[in-house]
């Protein structure tokens, strides 16, 4: 049995490429949790994503034994991502710990997402123990960095540990700073509770949850049930990571680790539910985690028809490792498909990605798009689909975000003509050092989750960081700007977009369309409509056999006759005659 005094359950948090998991890796080397042979860079980082992008996407636990003067201590080390789309599964590591090491960027100071990060960890209450990392580059800016950090956070300068997690320099002292100020985690009832905080599904052993064990025991061979979910079964294993799943006889209060109970049924134990002894059930469940609201949706089609129970069983496996992935049936031109719901653009990058490599699957995605709320005779509607839009409403509303902007000053003028560009809203600017400055805009979601990101980046140079956080729903002038091909509407191409803009994205709509619809015998019309009116066409020329060849010189109206003869087929063809939408023609659609 562990002594619980002599534990710390911490987490490492940051804004994305601050050196987590660089730091995670020199921890796991001076604890010397991992043998020789086995050392790589991002040890943490499993996914064969993860590595190529160079960022982490899952948070990792892993448990290490720290050797100092006074004994032997230990330490469950959860690494955690930078990335905004990645906020609820650094929400749900936070809650599984008492303490958090917030890592900053010497050259870079402090961004949007280290803000975002902090106030997570302050909300749950955690012992924040501030880190400067980089000290060893060349532009590492140290005396205004630190000035930054002590003025957010209220420390004493001495209180910020200042290393190079890529040279090992100053770690020790990180590991140290761990055991004697985060506290040890506290128990408060006999009977077992363990929030389960992660899931992933394991071919061969079937489910396989993490979870923070915060009051009782589990061992091998107990009968437990799921509170949530009312599911009772045996524990087949218990066991921790270090960082390779190592069986353990039990875990006790106060322990990080996984539980494994050999389900084959994927709803059985969700991320959030509490697992409690049958033998000693606990009255209350411990509190989950709010639910994650998504806020980018998109169709996701496998472009092989047969692969659609295989698509739904790969998002069941995926949902159960990210609780944060909704999805839900759809029928469509592109086929059957399923409509996605993600926490961003990235998120639904990855999820697109995994789906492909993970589970062999070929998929098109639609248009991402977001949530809207549409009344209709004083009832309020929800549609994620541009298609769903009825053709009379009261009132349309669509969701707002209060995003977080910082930026060194002189890029203060581009960062401000981008978002009222977007139609943002200014609500506050201050200054968190001489050089930087953070701005706070309203902005419309649909505004920003396709190219926001990269034109922050490039008006700024790449100085500007973002984070968002959703706040609520605003009426808007929305309108609905459809495509028809040869007359036929196309739903899988009809966007909602402000009044303002729906000129210019028809017209660049059906310009794409034009070059990429192939010829037929006769002249295809491709229009964008906005309720009745069409307000861009282009036409697809007819392909044209040269009937007049035979004529060798004579009469012009032995021409002209062929010519009416030709004339009469193509408009009785172009009766008969379907148009078929390549899948290019899709794709390239979307992505304008």
């Amino acid at each position: 049995m562990i002594n619980i005094e002599r534990t710390r359950n911490f987490c490492i948090i940051a804004h994305i490429d601050h050196g987590k998991s660089t730091l995670a890796d020199r921890l796991l080397d001076i604890t010397e949790a991992v043998a020789e042979r086995d050392r790589m860079a991002q040890i943490l980082d499993t996914m064969d994503i993860e590595r190529e992008r160079g960022i982490t996407i899952k948070a990792q636990a892993v448990r290490v034994l720290y050797h100092r003067g006074d004994g032997e201590w230990t330490l469950n080390l959860i690494d955690t991502p930078g990335h905004v789309d990645f906020t609820y599964e650094v929400s749900r590591a936070i809650a599984a710990c008492e303490g958090a090491l917030l890592v900053v960027d010497a050259t870079q100071g402090i961004q949007a997402q280290t803000l975002a990060n902090l106030y997570l960890a302050m909300e749950h209450d955690l012992e924040i123990i501030p880190v400067l990392n980089k000290i060893d580059l060349p532009i590492a800016d140290v005396p205004a960095v630190t000035e930054e950090l002590v003025e957010l956070l209220g420390v004493d300068e001495e209180d910020i540990l200042k290393i190079s997690a890529k040279t090992g320099e100053g770690v020790r002292d990180v590991l140290d700073a761990i055991v004697d100020r985060v506290p040890a985690p506290t128990t408060t009832q006999e009977e077992t509770r363990g929030l389960v905080f992660d899931s992933y599904y394991d071919p061969y052993r079937g489910v396989v949850s993490l979870a923070r064990l915060v009051d009782g025991e589990l061992k091998k061979g107990d009968e437990v049930r799921a509170m949530g979910s009312e599911e009772r079964f045996e524990l087949l294993e218990v066991g921790c990571y270090t960082p390779k799943p190592t069986a353990l006889p039990a875990l006790y209060a106060g322990e990080v680790g996984y539980v494994i109970a050999g389900l084959k049924d994927i709803e059985a134990l969700r991320v959030g539910d509490t697992v409690t002894r049958v033998a000693d059930p606990a009255a209350e469940p411990l509190p989950g985690y709010a639910q994650a609201l998504p806020t980018v949706f998109s169709g996701l089609y496998p472009t092989e028809g047969d692969d659609f129970e295989r698509l739904r069983e790969a998002l069941s496996k995926l949902q159960l490792n990210d609780a944060s992935l909704f999805f839900e049936p759809e029928n469509s031109r592109m086929g059957f498909g399923f409509r996605c719901g993600f926490l961003g653009l990235l998120h639904m990058e990855i999820i697109q990605e995994r789906l492909e490599r993970e589970f062999d699957l070929d998929l098109i995605a639609s248009s991402p798009s977001v949530r809207y709320e549409v009344v209709v005779d004083a009832e309020v509607r929800e549609i994620t689909n541009p298609s769903e839009l009825p053709e009379f409403f009261e009132e349309i509303r669509e969701p707002v975000v209060r995003a977080t902007l910082i930026c060194p000053k002189e890029y203060v003028g581009a960062v401000m003509g981008l978002c009222h560009e977007r139609r943002g809203v200014s609500v506050g600017m201050e200054y968190i050092s001489t050089r930087r400055v953070q701005l706070t805009y309203d902005l419309p979601l649909a505004e920003i989750i396709t190219d926001f990101f990269d034109a922050l980046k490039s008006r700024t140079r790449g100085y500007a960081s973002f984070d968002y956080e959703f706040t609520g729903y605003e009426a808007a002038d929305l309108v609905k700007v459809e495509v028809l091909v040869s007359g036929e509407p196309v739903d899988a191409l009809s966007i909602i977009v402000h009044r303002d803009k729906a000129y210019y994205r028809g017209r660049a709509l059906t310009e794409k369309l034009k070059e990429l619809i192939p010829r037929q015998q006769f002249e295809v019309p491709v229009q964008a409509t906005m309720g009745k009116r069409v307000i861009a066409r282009e036409t697809v020329r007819a392909y044209r056999k040269d009937v007049t060849a035979k004529c060798y010189g004579g009469d012009i109206s032995r021409k002209r006759k062929l010519l009416e003869q030709q004339k009469k087929g193509k408009k009785r063809m172009k009766q008969v005659g379907s148009v078929e939408i390549p899948q290019e023609a899709f794709l390239a659609a979307l992505r304008i």
